[in-house]
């Protein structure tokens, strides 16, 4: 089985070594992704919502590019610093994966990597259909 591995342009995956996603045969793991643009600057400081919608689309091009699809996730873990947002979290979660319906957990954390950060989100999916 190969290994691929997608490198999400994200400032810290050189310094900490780490791929925004791994496939290894029909499974796909895509790491803890945050509300970054392109220059490594949070986007949507202070609104979870937003912040989870732009997370969500990081990781969806992550599983492009690695083959895979949102409708094969069957695993995401949602970490924020206020679990008092848990219903904006929620609601842009749900947009998503409403009719994907992955296993789901959502927990607070102290902090992530930048202040400005409120939510980091990690996906697992398997592509049925693929030989193990």
């Amino acid at each position: 089985m190969t290994r691929q591995n997608h490198n999400g342009g994200s400032p810290w995956e050189p310094v900490v070594g780490y791929s925004r996603a791994v496939r290894v045969g029909p499974h796909v793991h895509v790491a803890g992704t945050t509300a970054i643009d392109s220059d490594g600057q949070p986007v949507a400081p202070g609104d979870p919502y937003a912040q989870t919608r732009h997370i969500l689309l990081r990781i969806e091009t992550a599983l492009a590019a690695v083959g895979a699809t949102l409708g094969d996730v069957v695993r995401t873990r949602i970490f924020t610093v206020d679990i008092g947002a848990w219903e904006a979290i929620g609601r842009a979660h749900g947009e998503v994966f409403g009719q994907i319906r992955p296993a789901a957990t959502m927990v607070e954390v102290r902090r992530l990597i930048d202040p400005a950060l409120l939510v980091e989100i990690e996906a697992d999916a398997f592509i049925v259909g693929e030989a193990e």
